[in-house]
């Protein structure tokens, strides 16, 4: 069916299929910590100007409501306060994510090797006893 139906859409667009060895291959891109700062102060720029235009907007579309008096244009003014706050949330998850980013990349190795002596404190204090014999021997 995949045939009969690429075979269609081939002939319904007049267009000739690629072989598998001519489709571009997507590269790898490297990320680097400048990258992504680069990317963060630009998200970050973006989401300061789309809050500063609505503001703007929402103040604007007050005053249509205001003077028109009607539901319609009240609910599109709520509608843009909405919008507004969704965006103020955006730019704190933003800020949050950055923040963990720069955590993780700060991290060292997480194992923990608990060990856990079962005995008497007479056993212990011999065992401490050798191993202080033993380093002494060497």
């Amino acid at each position: 069916m995949d045939n009969k139906f690429q075979k269609n859409m081939e002939d319904v667009f007049d267009i000739t299929p690629m072989d598998e060895e001519e489709q571009p291959k997507p590269e790898k891109v490297d990320v680097t910590s400048a990258d992504i700062e680069t990317d963060y102060k630009y998200a970050r720029g973006e989401l300061y100007e789309l809050i500063q235009k609505g503001q703007v907007a929402i103040e604007e579309l007050l005053d249509v409501a205001r003077s028109s008096n009607h539901p319609r244009a009240y609910e599109v003014a709520f509608q843009g306060i909405k919008n507004v706050a969704d965006i103020t949330d955006k730019l704190s998850d933003l800020q949050k994510k950055m923040k963990d980013l720069g955590q993780e990349e700060k991290k060292g190795p997480t194992t923990v090797n608990n060990t856990m002596f079962v005995g008497s404190t007479a056993d212990l204090a011999k065992m401490l006893k050798q191993a202080k014999n033993k380093l002494e021997d060497k």
